[in-house]
């Protein structure tokens, strides 16, 4: 197998989600903190979605937890990271006449930020675990 197609497979591989799988039961909670992430970095939900949806939906398909749940976990995350955007921070100070002041406002900011998402994590592990029939499993009028 020649180098470049050897790249290949191993990006085909869902190896990121699969790693998650490690966090066992936790992965409801932990998976808020991707959202989070990915929205913190790119300054996006969208795009947040777009880089790691298909890693909470293999993860989740992992561990026999919903992947929609999941997946609404991923967007609910990354609200809670959108006050800690750059961009949004950036667009905050400009506003209100407080530029230099992105990085005290983000210091302030980001435990905030953190606690909220916790304790949406702790919400999708009441969904995952004990009100799973609540979960919505897709569109019921198309068949």
């Amino acid at each position: 197998m020649t180098p470049k197609r050897r790249h290949r497979e191993f990006l085909r591989r869902p190896v990121l989600g699969l790693a998650f799988t490690r966090t066992g039961w936790l992965f409801p909670f932990f998976g808020t903190y991707i959202g989070w992430l990915g929205v913190a970095l790119t300054g996006s939900d969208t795009a947040s979605n777009a880089l790691f949806g298909s890693l909470q939906k293999i993860t989740a398909q992992q561990l026999n937890l919903s992947p929609i749940l999941m997946c609404a976990t991923n967007s609910a995350g990354g609200v809670m990271g959108k006050m800690v955007d750059a961009q949004s921070i950036c667009i905050a100070t400009a506003a209100t006449n407080q530029e230099g002041n992105e990085g005290s406002i983000f210091r302030f900011l980001v435990w905030h930020s953190v606690a909220l998402a916790a304790i949406v994590g702790v919400i999708v592990m009441l969904y995952a675990y004990v009100l799973p029939q609540f979960i919505p499993h897709g569109l019921n009028f198309i068949h």
